[in-house]
């Protein structure tokens, strides 16, 4: 039986995504895989979620931060420098949960914190959650991916993944909210490269002897052993508007506000990040603009630019047009 452990150094959670599904799917020369990443200011959210309802998009993107979607289903989190993510890749018929999450839990034992599994296939301590876990599967591979929090920023945590108070009627996933807590609070020394070197060291233990691939030491190294075009290809899906952001399911919001001239009341139905139907009502004596308008959004995507321009692009001289338009631009997303 062979093992490998993989370290990376990047930060990019779409390189990183992308890099993970290659090992899951076309790296088939290791029976046990353990691939350790970091991303950098980031929001994750699961397969079938929406974008809009789980993270202050707008917010996390002007801040420098990345939004990703991941192949696993489970609920949005945050990723910065001060949480490590373990992925193990091993054959379907040996996976088992309990198996992997102990090695987790064995790691963090070698601080002297008491971890184990709750009934959410979460791995907590009695003062909270610090790893979130998720499952996908292949033919003949599984994959099983989490966080260790060691020291996030909660504060940026609690910003990105509060979402505004818009109307929202969604039939995506929500994410279910749990305590949270960081290893750090536990032992002040406790450091990512110390969780990292103590997960490798269980990972060892349970399944025998690894070769290690470390791009710290070797930068090159997956250059060398594995196909970066067939990584690449896939980080363009995941790097994608349309990924992130178009795989919604399908959902309404409502907008409403009222101008100078009239309150208006825009209700936006959406399939795939696209504006599939829209509807405005308008108390407006001007009553031809707002017929006008009323399907000026249809199959247009989900975001404010474009949206602003379909208004000014129907009225660009309309005075009442610009207002819209500037509301729109106005909102958070």
């Amino acid at each position: 039986m062979s093992n490998l452990i993989v370290i990376n150094t990047s930060f990019n959670p779409w390189y990183n995504l992308a890099l993970e599904e290659y090992l899951l799917d076309k790296v088939t020369d290791y029976d046990n895989i353990l691939f350790l990443w970091q991303n950098a200011n980031t929001v994750v959210i699961g397969r079938n979620q929406n974008a809009w309802r789980e993270c202050r998009t707008e917010l996390l993107e002007s801040e420098g931060g990345k939004l990703a979607r991941r192949s696993t289903g489970g609920g949005a989190v945050y990723h910065d420098a001060g949480n490590l993510n373990f992925s193990f890749i091993l054959p379907r018929s040996s996976q088992d949960f309990l198996i992997q999450a102990g090695i987790i839990t064995k790691a963090v034992g070698k601080f002297g914190i008491n971890a184990y599994v709750n009934g959410r296939n979460d791995i907590v301590t009695d003062q909270g959650k610090f790893s979130g876990n998720a499952f996908t599967y292949r033919k003949n591979r599984a994959l099983h991916h989490g966080t260790v929090l060691v020291d996030v920023d909660r504060e940026k945590l609690g910003r990105y993944l509060q979402v505004s108070k818009e109307k929202m009627q969604i039939k995506g996933i929500k994410s279910v909210r749990s305590r949270i807590v960081n290893l750090k609070e536990y032992d002040s020394g406790i450091t990512v490269e110390r969780v990292r070197e103590a997960i490798m060291q269980a990972f060892v233990e349970e399944f025998g002897q690894c070769e290690i691939f470390d791009c710290s030491k070797e930068i090159d190294i997956f250059d060398r052993k594995f196909d970066m075009a067939e990584v690449h290809r896939t980080y363009e899906i995941y790097s994608s508007w349309e990924f992130r952001y178009g795989e919604a399911p399908k959902f309404d919001i409502e907008w409403a506000n009222r101008f100078s001239w009239g309150e208006v009341v825009i209700h936006l139905t959406l399939k795939n990040g696209v504006i599939i139907k829209s509807r405005i009502y308008s108390d407006a004596l001007d009553e031809l603009f707002i017929a006008n308008i009323r399907q000026c959004f249809d199959n247009v995507p989900f975001k404010k630019k474009d949206m602003a321009d379909a208004v000014l692009k129907r009225h660009p001289d309309s005075t009442m047009a610009k207002d819209i338009a500037e509301y729109i631009l106005s909102k958070e997303m």
